[in-house]
Order: C-alpha cells, then sequence, then structure tokens
C-alpha cells in the first residue's frame, strides 16, 4: 500500500478530470435559449477564442526563446539537465490549456444560464457553479496530474525508481521546477493581457455608455458591450485559471524542495519509514490529489430551493462547499501526516543556534499538520477579510458612497483609503501565519501551510468563476431583451459574483505570499547560504530596487489600460456620431472594431511588464557573474532583491485589489438605491456619477494590475529557484546530473547480474557524496 502512495495524486487527478469531463457534457446539454441569445453568446466566444489564440501565438514565440536558453544554460551548468526544457515547455502548455479550458465553458454556460434565470434561480445558479466546477476541476486536475507525472519520470530517470541519496533528489526537483517556471511565466502574460483587455474594454464601455450617454450597462447599443463581456472571460476566466495553477504548481513544488532538505537532516535515508525513503517530499502531491476529491464532494453541496431567494442564500450555499471542503481537507491532512511522515523527525532552524548558525530540532508528524492547520485557517480568514472591505452593504462600501454625494474626488480619496487601511488585517493575518507555521516545523511547516490552504483550489476557483459567467449571463439578458425578472436573477448572481471574485483574490494574494516564501526557503537552500544580512551594501541595495520593481510593474499595467481605453472611447464615440441609429435601436454598432482594438492593445502592452520581470531577476544574477563577483555574494543580493518583491508586492496586491472591489461594489450600491443624507439616491443621479468614475480608476487595480502581482511575486521567486544551481554551493559537492543517471544504472545492472549488490550499491553511492 506504502508503495502504491506515490501514484495516488495522478489518480485522484485523473478522477477530477473525468468528473469535470461528466460536469462539462452536463452543462453542454441544457438548453442555450433563443436565437437572438445564442447569437450574443456566439459573438462573446469568437471574440475570446480569437484574443486567446493571437495570445498564444505570441507566446508560444516566447516558449521557444526561454527553451533555447534554458538548454544552453543546462550546457554551462553541471547539475542542471537538459530535461528542464521538457518540464518548462509542458509547464506552458498545461497552464495555457488549463485556461482556455476556463474560458471555453465559461462562454458556453452564460447563455444557458440566462434561459434557466427565465424560470428558475436555483437552476441559474445550479448551472453556472456547474461552468465554475469544469473550470476549478480541470484547473487543478492538470496541474497535479502534470507535476505528479513529471515528478515519477524523473524519479525513475535519475534514480531508477527508489531511493539513492538527496543530492540525487535535489536534481529531479531541480529538473522538475521547469514545468513550475513555464507554468507561472504563461500565467503572468494571461494575467497581464487578460486583464489590459477586460479593463480597456471596460473603462471604454462606462465612460462613454453610462456616464455620457446614459444608457445602462450591457446595452445592445453600447459598441464596447461584446468587448467588455469578452473581457470577463480572457481576464477573469482565463487569467484566474493560469495564475492558480502556477501558485498550486509552485507551492507543491516549494514543499517537495523543503521535504528532501529533511531527509538530509534526518542522515539523508529514511527508507526504513516506508513510501520509497520519500514520505516528506511526497506527502505535498497527495494532500494536492486528496484536496481535488474533496473539491468534488463540495461543489455537490452548493444548491438553493427557494426561487425568491436573495444574495444572502446564495452566498451561504457557496460557503457551505467551500467550509465543508475546508473542513474535509483538514481531516485528510491530519491522516496523511499521521500515515506519511516519520513520527518525529530532525529539522534545520535557520540561525537559533547560540552561536547565530542553525539549530536542529526534533519535530514531530503532529507539529506538521498543525502547520497545515494555520494554512487552512489562512485561506478561511482572508476571505472574510476581504468580504468586509469589499462586500456590498458592509460599512467600508457605506462609507464611499456616502463620500459620493459631494463629488468624484471623494470617492476616489475614500477608495485609496480603503484599500491602504486593508492592508493591515490582512499582513498581519500573514505574519501571525507565517511565525506559528515556522515555529510548528520550520520552512516545512510554512510550505505545507501553503499547500493545505491550496488543496481546496478547485473549489475556490468553481466560486470564483462562476461570477463572470452571471455576469456574462446577466450582459445576454439585457442585450437579448428579455424580461425584467431574467436580469433580476442574473443580477442577485452577479453580486455575488462580484463578492467571490473579490475574496478569490484575496485567496490568490494569500497563496502568493506563503507560496513566495517557501519558494524563498527552498532559494536559501539551494544555494547554500546563511541568509540575507541587509548590512551588505549590495544586498541593501537590491531590497530596494526589489521593493520598487511591483509599483513601477503596476504604473506600466494601469498606463497599459489608459492608452486601450482612450482608444476605445474614441471608437465609442465614433460610432455613436457616424452610425445614424444607434440610440434608437434601428443601427447596428460595430462590436468587432472594439473587440479588435482590446486585443491589440493588450498584446502589445503586455509585453513590457513581462520582460519587467523576468529580466531584473537574470540581470542581477548574470551581471556581477560577468564581472567576477563571488557567486554566493550574488545569490544574497538575488535574495535581497527577492525578499523586496515580495513584500512590496504583497502590498500593493492587497491594496489594489480591496480598492478597486470597494469601488465596484459602492457603484453598484446605487442599483438597488441608496440613503444619502436622509435621501434615497439611485442610478443615473450625479452621486451614481461620481461613484462610476471610482470604479473606472478601480477597474484596472481590481484587475489588471492588482492581480498580476501575484505572479510577479512567485515568477521571480521561481527564476531564483532555477538559477541557484549555478551561484549555489551544492552544486559544488554533487555529481552532474548525466554522471548521477549513469550511476543509477550501473547500480540496477548491477543489482540483476551480481551477488554483491549491497557493496556496489553503497560505494557508488559514496562517489556521489
Amino acid at each position: 500500500m506504502e508503495s502504491m502512495m506515490i501514484y495516488m495524486p495522478i489518480v485522484a487527478a485523473a478522477l477530477g478530470l473525468i468528473y469535470m469531463l461528466i460536469k462539462k457534457s452536463w452543462v453542454m446539454k441544457q438548453d442555450a435559449g433563443d436565437g437572438k441569445m445564442k447569437e450574443i453568446s456566439d459573438h462573446i466566444y469568437e471574440g475570446a477564442l480569437a484574443f486567446l489564440n493571437a495570445e498564444y501565438r505570441l507566446l508560444a514565440i516566447f516558449v521557444i526563446i526561454v527553451s533555447i536558453a534554458l538548454a544552453g544554460v543546462s550546457f554551462i551548468v553541471p547539475t542542471t539537465h537538459w530535461m528542464i526544457v521538457i518540464a518548462f515547455i509542458f509547464g506552458a502548455v498545461f497552464s495555457a490549456y488549463a485556461g482556455n479550458i476556463g474560458m471555453k465553458i465559461a462562454t458556453k454556460t452564460n447563455v444557458r444560464t440566462t434561459q434557466a434565470a427565465r424560470t428558475s434561480l436555483p437552476n441559474a445558479l445550479k448551472i453556472s457553479f456547474g461552468g465554475g466546477t469544469v473550470m476549478g476541476l480541470g484547473v487543478a486536475g492538470l496541474a497535479v496530474l502534470g507535476l505528479t507525472a513529471f515528478f515519477l519520470i524523473f524519479f525513475h530517470y535519475f534514480m531508477g525508481g527508489a531511493w539513492t541519496n538527496t543530492d540525487q533528489m535535489t536534481i529531479v526537483l531541480e529538473t522538475l521546477a521547469g514545468f513550475s517556471l513555464g507554468a507561472e511565466s504563461i500565467a503572468l502574460f494571461a494575467r497581464v493581457g487578460g486583464g489590459i483587455y477586460t479593463k480597456a474594454a471596460d473603462v471604454g464601455a462606462d465612460l462613454v455608455g453610462k456616464v455620457e450617454a446614459g444608457i445602462p450597462e450591457d446595452d445592445p447599443r453600447n459598441p464596447a458591450t461584446i468587448a467588455d463581456n469578452v473581457g470577463d472571460n480572457v481576464g477573469d476566466v482565463a487569467g484566474m485559471g493560469a495564475d492558480l495553477f502556477g501558485s498550486y504548481v509552485a507551492t507543491v513544488l516549494a514543499a517537495m524542495v523543503l521535504g528532501n532538505y529533511i531527509i538530509k537532516d534526518m542522515g539523508g535515508n529514511i527508507t526504513a519509514e516506508g513510501f520509497a525513503g520519500i514520505g516528506p517530499v511526497l506527502l505535498p502531491m497527495a494532500i494536492a490529489g486528496a484536496g481535488i476529491i474533496i473539491s468534488v464532494i463540495g461543489t455537490m453541496l452548493v444548491k438553493i430551493k427557494n426561487n425568491e431567494a436573495k444574495e444572502a442564500q446564495v452566498m451561504g450555499a457557496l460557503n457551505v462547499g467551500n467550509w465543508t471542503s475546508i473542513a474535509l481537507v483538514a481531516v485528510a491532512c491530519f491522516g496523511l501526516c499521521k500515515y506519511m511522515l516519520p513520527e518525529t523527525m530532525n529539522m534545520s532552524f535557520f540561525g537559533e543556534a547560540e552561536d547565530g548558525g542553525n539549530l536542529m530540532k526534533s519535530i514531530s508528524s503532529m507539529r506538521v499538520f498543525y502547520a497545515t492547520l494555520v494554512g487552512l485557517v489562512v485561506g478561511g480568514v482572508i476571505s472574510a477579510v476581504t468580504e468586509y472591505y469589499t462586500g456590498l452593504g458592509k460599512k467600508p462600501i457605506l462609507e464611499i458612497v456616502q463620500k459620493s454625494s459631494t463629488g468624484a474626488g471623494t470617492n476616489i480619496i475614500a477608495g485609496l483609503a480603503t484599500g491602504m487601511i486593508s492592508t493591515f488585517s490582512s499582513v498581519l493575518l500573514f505574519a501571525i501565519a507565517i511565525w506559528a507555521s515556522y515555529a510548528f516545523a520550520g520552512f516545512y511547516g510554512v510550505a505545507m501551510a501553503a499547500s493545505a490552504m491550496m488543496a481546496t483550489t478547485a473549489m475556490q476557483l468553481a466560486i470564483d468563476a462562476f461570477g463572470p459567467i452571471a455576469d456574462n449571463a446577466g450582459g445576454i439578458a439585457e442585450m437579448s431583451e428579455q424580461d425584467p425578472i431574467v436580469r433580476e436573477r442574473t443580477d442577485i448572481l452577479d453580486s455575488v459574483g462580484n463578492t467571490t471574485a473579490a475574496t478569490g483574490k484575496g485567496f490568490a494574494i494569500a497563496s502568493a505570499a506563503l507560496t513566495s516564501l517557501a519558494l524563498f526557503a527552498a532559494y536559501v537552500t539551494f544555494t547554500g547560504i546563511d541568509g540575507i544580512n541587509i548590512f551588505k551594501a549590495p544586498v541593501l541595495a537590491m531590497l530596494f530596487i526589489g521593493g520598487m520593481v511591483p509599483v513601477v510593474f503596476s504604473a506600466l499595467a494601469m498606463n497599459a489600460v489608459g492608452k486601450a481605453a482612450m482608444e476605445m472611447v474614441y471608437e465609442v464615440r465614433r460610432q455613436f456620431k457616424e452610425i445614424a441609429g444607434i440610440m434608437e435601436g434601428t443601427g447596428k454598432p460595430e462590436y468587432d472594431k472594439c473587440v479588435a482594438i482590446s486585443t491589440k492593445a493588450s498584446l502589445k502592452e503586455m509585453m513590457l511588464p513581462g520582460l519587467l520581470t523576468i529580466g531584473f531577476p537574470l540581470a542581477i544574477a548574470f551581471l556581477p557573474l560577468a564581472f567576477g563577483m563571488e557567486n554566493k555574494a550574488i545569490a544574497e543580493m538575488l535574495g535581497g532583491y527577492m525578499a523586496g518583491v515580495t513584500v512590496s508586492g504583497v502590498l500593493w496586491a492587497i491594496f489594489q485589489n480591496n480598492a478597486g472591489g470597494a469601488w465596484d461594489n459602492a457603484k453598484k450600491s446605487f442599483e438597488a438605491g441608496v440613503e444619502i443624507n436622509g435621501e434615497m439616491t439611485y442610478k443615473g443621479s450625479d452621486a451614481h456619477k461620481a461613484a462610476v468614475t471610482g470604479d473606472t480608476v478601480g477597474d484596472p487595480f481590481k484587475d489588471t494590475s492588482g492581480p498580476s502581482m501575484n505572479i510577479l511575486i512567485k515568477l521571480t521567486c521561481l527564476i531564483g529557484l532555477v538559477i541557484a544551481p549555478i551561484l549555489g554551493g551544492h552544486a559544488e559537492d554533487t555529481a552532474t546530473a548525466e554522471e548521477v543517471n549513469k550511476n543509477v544504472i550501473q547500480v540496477n545492472v548491477e543489482e540483476t547480474t551480481k551477488d554483491n549488490v549491497a557493496i556496489n550499491a553503497v560505494t557508488l553511492e559514496e562517489e556521489n557524496i
């Protein structure tokens, strides 16, 4: 049984993907409505698919260039194997495919949700959440399947499928890092490109349609409305899918790396404990696999029965599925920690010895379980914190609404302040979580906290993706001129979807914070440095530069949205002016021209932020190397840069996500009517127009630059992890990747042909060390 546990994650991933296909088939069998509804849905689908195809053609060139660069590194650096290139390519392909799955099902589910809403709110929720379930399980299933499959391939290729030593396992995990690097690279461009697309269309549609022309959102007379609905899918669905795919893979990888160092601290061989001697390495993958099955159970619990249900009942149904999943993951973590880990383990705690060195402590398997509980609590609490600052009817939102009465200026000031103050509770939560999980089980505990939190990724994505689907469903209802009750029902789902989108982004930020710290710890162990000493001038300089990068990245993303939105505004104004009969409903807008503007602008503008993210860590590592600087000094500098990016990036992500979400729901508050200074105020009022302006500022905050921070943080740390063998200490003491493979093959041959197996195996292992 123990020897088969290595295959458990693949089996769980396969089951999750099978259920995903069954759910997809059920969604596609639902009624897609009348001809007009299908026509609008087809426009959205074709626009989204055209954008993704154009984006993937561009990214294919990027993947080829990086693959060539990685191949060059593998021939120069002895401990980097050429198979890292294969892993990188597959990581990129899997990430792109995960986003593609989500986008396709979302654009097919939206019209079916509209049709269901004509008769039943419970059925509309069932269909829209069904589409989200397909995306969530597709992303999680592909992530676990890809990572586990490549681990098994490399484990057998480099180690013959049996434990040899920790140095050879390091080679396996360094090569596996290519898969994570490919996934995060695609996620960065998908997030930034999709974010620029959706917000260029949204801002253009709002400024001209709502503010200038005074027509409702998603009105078919607005030329940018199709582009706006396309943007919901390429940004909030495909982008979010690629983002959490990358987080999932990076989190598990970081925990595996740190698990290998536990084995090293325990003498380098724990085969007597079972699980082929790789229990601490295998545990994160096993938790991820269990999380997929648990998420399937959680999705089955999301349902409502009352056709008169309101937002609170719908949110309650989603919370039942979410909290049940979290509780079941906690149970699974308890069982897996007790089953797969040694009862006690030796772990090295950095800088805790009396002389400032590392202190070896004996840690029980239960303390690792306690660390996973910390991660699960963080995942739940961060959602509640985010909901408080962005949810309809909450105090921060009502304050922004009140300040809208005196104009756009005071609305914007209030929104900025809300985003800023929201960092206090979130960062305090992260700080407590990091400290607690480290106290329980060192950096392995931090990584396992992140792994446990990410175990419910399929459920979190299902909840998150349901929002854009409901939003599109409302747009289709508006454009196809359905009865008001249809839009009323889709608006209930959309309102809940806005909150779940904000909490989903909060979850993504929390995962990025814990994941990056785990990757940072893996980087320190790979390079062999003792820590990051900020009293060294080069390290302190890089710390400041790292802190600057998220700010500049945000500026580039915001400017990109601004440029594209200007083009969109000019085009919408031109059509209103030149196409006769648009406002009367007799003239047809040229939707395709607005779609083309968003597509062209996003593909062009996403390149510079991407190059900034990838270029800076490479320059910091290789320029000093070219001038003869010592490797370990460069490793510390790069570590300082990574720390700066992480701290600054987390703060900017929280600030932008929550400020944008607060502005959005302050605007939506006017749709139902709000009381300001004793009078009811509705859509179309001056206060509402001020709130629309605030929301326009917040759109790129919450959907472009804010979410991109998560990937900026993780990708920076991953690039550091991939560079680590070039700078690292273990490379000096380890056989080359080719020698490792050769020696393992010799051991396996001798095991089948000679009697002195044990002597030969031990001799070869000592040669590697």
